[in-house]
C-alpha cells in the first residue's frame, strides 16, 4: 500500500460516487448502540465545538477510516473494503436529512450489496414488510428507526426545537472520514482480511505512511526517488526501536499506549498524544501540519522539512543511546515516570554536559532524596535507591562496556520486588507455599530439584546418604533434616505440627533464628525478580544464594548489585558465606551510600566513621 492515497473528505464529499459491497464482507450488523454512539458523538460536537486552535485549520469531527478501491472510473464506482458499517449508517442518517440537504436528492448516488441483489432498493425505500426478509434488512431497518427515534427525543426533550437543523451542517461539512484509496494493484480481500478477520485496524503509523508516500507530494521526476529514500529511513527507524535494547530504554511499560508499529510512539511523542485522546489524534495532527504546509508551499507539502522533523526527534533519543553516561541517566527517570519530551526540550535548549550535570542528575537526585540509614522495608524511595544503586556500579566502571539492561529488567512480566536478604523467621509460610518452600531447602542439600518421579526420588535418596550424619551440636543432622523434607513433600497432607517442628529446626541448622537487629532496613533488602522471589519469599539465605547463582549461570538476569550482596562482595570478612550477618548488611549499607554519595544529600558514612 506504498502508493495507497489518503485524505480527509467531509461527509458531504462522499455523496459525489457510488459504493459497491463485496460478498466477501458479512452484511450489516450495527445496533442500537453503535448508532446512537455515533449520533451523540456528533451532537456533542455540534452544540459545543472545540476551540479552533489556528485560523487555518478548522475543527471537525472525524470517523475511522473508510478503505476503498476504485472500481470504475466513468462511473465513479468505489469498492468497499472496509469501513461498510459506517458507510451504510452515514447513508441512512443522510436519508434523514434529506430536507436540509440544499442539493438535488439524486446525488445521493448507489450504496449496493453484492450479495443482496435489491439492496440498493431497500435503502431508498426502507419498506418496513421487508425487514424480515433477510438479516441484513432487518439491521438496516432497526438503524434507520434508531435515528428517526433519537431524532424525535431530541425535539422534546431539548431546548433545540430544530435539532436535524443544527445537526446537518455539523454532520454534512463538520464531519469528516479518512478516505483511504488503495492502490489499483492491491488485493482486496487480502486487505480485507488483515482489517477485519485480524481485527487490526489502520494505525496512525500506516496512515501517516501513507501522507508521507503519496506521488502528489513530490514532482514526477523526483517521486520515486523520494518515496524510496523516505520508505527506506522509515525501517531503518522502526528496526532500531525494534531492538528492545533501545526501545525499553525509551519506553515505559506502564504506558498505558502500547505500539506494534513502534514509529508511532516517536510521533504520538511529537504530537503530544495523552491517554485519553481519540484513537486517531496523532494522524489528524499531522494532517493538519501537511495542509498548512502546502498552503505555504504552492500546494504541495514540504516533505523535506515535515520528514527532517521527525528524524531530528528520533536521532536525540539514538544519540542518548549511543552515550553511556546519558543512557543510563535518562533510563533510570523513565523507568521513574519522567515525561521523555520535557527529557527532550532540556536536552534541545542546552549543551551535553549541562543536560547531563545540571538536569539529569538534578532530577535523579530528588528520587533519592533521603537518608539511607532510614530507609525500609515497603518505605518511600527504597527502589529507586537500590535500581540506581545498580546502575551507578556500571557508570562507575568507566572502562567496561557494560550497561544495565533496562529491557530485561522491564520485561519481567511479573515485576520485581524488594526482597529480604536474610529471612523473616517471624513471618508466616502459608499452607499453599509450604512444599514449594521445602522443595528449595531439599535441593539445597540434594543438589537434585525434581521429586515426584520414582527415579527422582530415588536419586535424592541416593544423595541424602551421602550427607554427614554427624549430628551438629544440639541440631538436627543435615541426613535427618533432608529425609524430613523428603517425606514431608511426598506426603499427600501437610500437618501443621509436622511442618512447624521442621521449619524450626531448619531455621536453627542455617543460624537464621539468631537475633538480627534490623532486619527491614537497606542493609537486608534487594532487587529480585518476582519469579524467583516467590510468594511465600521467606526462605534462608543459603537457599537464595544458590538460586541467585544457578539464575545468573543459566542467562536469568539478575542485577549486579543483588549478585553481588550474595557472593558477599561487600562484606568486609567473608567469614561463613552461608550465613548473613549484621556485619555484612553494615558493609552492604556503607557501600551503597558511598557509591550513591553524588546523589544523596549529605549524611554521615559509615566509612568515616
Amino acid at each position: 500500500m506504498s502508493e495507497s492515497k489518503i485524505e480527509l473528505r467531509s461527509l458531504n464529499k462522499l455523496l459525489e460516487h457510488s459504493y459497491f459491497i463485496p460478498s466477501y464482507q458479512r452484511g450489516y450488523r450495527w445496533t442500537k448502540t453503535e448508532v446512537e454512539a455515533l449520533l451523540n458523538d456528533i451532537w456533542s460536537f455540534a452544540i459545543n465545538p472545540p476551540k479552533q486552535e489556528s485560523s487555518k485549520v478548522r475543527p471537525f469531527y472525524c470517523l475511522q477510516p473508510i478503505v476503498l478501491k476504485l472500481i470504475s472510473g466513468e462511473e465513479n464506482e468505489w469498492e468497499v473494503i472496509d469501513g461498510q458499517q459506517r458507510l451504510t449508517t452515514i447513508f441512512l442518517i443522510l436519508k434523514n436529512l434529506e430536507a436540509q440537504i440544499e442539493r438535488d436528492q439524486k446525488n445521493l448516488k448507489r450504496l449496493h450489496y453484492e450479495t443482496r441483489k435489491d439492496s440498493e432498493n431497500f435503502l431508498q425505500t426502507l419498506n418496513e414488510e421487508k425487514k424480515e426478509k433477510n438479516i441484513d434488512y432487518y439491521h438496516i431497518w432497526n438503524a434507520n428507526h434508531t435515528i428517526q427515534q433519537w431524532f424525535r427525543d431530541k425535539a422534546n426533550t431539548t431546548d433545540y426545537a430544530a435539532p436535524k437543523a443544527l445537526f446537518a451542517p455539523t454532520f454534512l461539512t463538520d464531519t469528516k472520514v479518512i478516505w483511504y484509496e488503495a492502490e489499483q494493484s492491491s488485493d482486496s480481500i487480502d486487505i480485507f482480511t488483515r482489517l477485519n478477520i485480524g481485527k487490526i485496524p489502520l494505525t496512525n503509523a500506516e496512515l501517516i505512511k501513507a501522507l508521507f508516500l503519496q506521488k502528489g507530494n513530490f514532482s514526477e521526476e523526483k517521486a520515486t526517488l523520494k518515496q524510496i529514500q523516505i520508505a527506506s529511513e522509515w525501517d531503518i527507524i522502526e528496526k532500531t526501536l525494534q531492538n528492545d535494547a533501545f526501545w525499553y530504554f525509551i519506553y515505559n511499560p506502564k504506558n498505558p499506549l502500547k505500539y506494534d508499529n513502534r514509529i508511532e510512539y516517536i510521533f504520538d511523542l511529537m504530537m503530544k498524544k495523552k491517554k485519553d485522546d481519540e484513537d486517531l489524534y496523532t494522524f489528524h495532527k499531522f494532517y493538519n501540519e501537511f495542509s498548512v504546509s502546502s498552503n505555504l508551499n504552492e500546494g504541495k507539502p514540504n516533505i523535506d522539512h515535515l520528514w527532517s522533523k521527525i528524524k531530528k526527534f528520533f536521532l536525540t533519543f539514538e544519540e542518548w543511546y549511543n552515550n553511556k553516561e546519558l543512557y543510563h541517566l535518562v533510563g533510570y527517570l523513565i523507568e521513574f515516570g519522567a515525561d521523555i519530551n520535557i527529557l527532550k526540550d532540556e536536552s534541545a535548549n542546552s549543551s551535553k554536559s549541562k543536560f547531563k550535570d545540571e538536569y539529569l542528575k538534578f532530577e535523579v537526585k530528588k528520587k533519592v532524596n533521603c537518608l539511607v540509614d532510614e530507609l525500609s522495608y515497603k518505605g518511600k524511595h527504597i527502589k529507586e535507591v537500590l535500581l540506581l544503586f545498580n546502575i551507578q556500579i556500571i557508570l562507575a566502571t568507566e572502562n567496561a562496556d557494560i550497561r544495565f539492561p533496562f529491557f530485561r529488567y522491564k520485561n519481567e512480566e511479573s515485576g520485581w520486588d524488594i526482597e529480604h536478604i536474610r529471612s523473616q523467621t517471624d513471618k508466616q509460610i502459608t499452607k499453599d507455599n509450604r512444599k514449594e518452600w521445602a522443595i528449595d531447602v531439599l535441593e539445597y542439600f540434594t543438589g537434585l530439584r525434581k521429586y515426584k518421579s520414582e527415579k527422582t526420588i530415588e536419586k535424592q535418596k541416593t544423595e541424602i546418604k551421602k550427607l554427614t550424619k554427624e549430628a551438629k551440636k544440639g541440631l538436627a543432622s543435615e541426613y535427618d533434616l533432608a529425609n524430613r523434607l523428603l517425606e514431608f513433600v511426598g506426603a499427600s497432607k501437610t500437618e501443621d505440627e509436622i511442618f512447624d517442628k521442621l521449619y524450626t529446626d531448619i531455621v536453627k541448622f542455617f543460624e537464621e533464628d539468631k537475633e538480627f537487629e534490623d532486619k527491614d532496613g537497606i542493609g537486608n533488602l534487594t532487587l529480585l525478580d518476582a519469579v524467583t522471589n516467590r510468594s511465600y519469599g521467606n526462605t534462608m539465605f543459603p537457599i537464595k544464594r544458590k538460586t541467585i547463582i544457578y539464575n545468573d549461570m543459566n542467562g536469568v538476569f539478575v542485577p549486579i548489585g543483588t549478585k553481588n550482596v550474595f557472593l558477599k562482595s561487600y562484606s568486609k570478612k567473608l567469614g561463613n558465606v552461608m550465613h548473613w550477618t549484621e556485619n555484612d548488611a553494615e558493609a552492604y549499607r556503607s557501600m551503597i551510600k558511598k557509591t550513591l554519595k553524588e546523589y544523596l544529600p549529605n549524611q554521615e558514612n559509615d566509612n568515616d566513621k
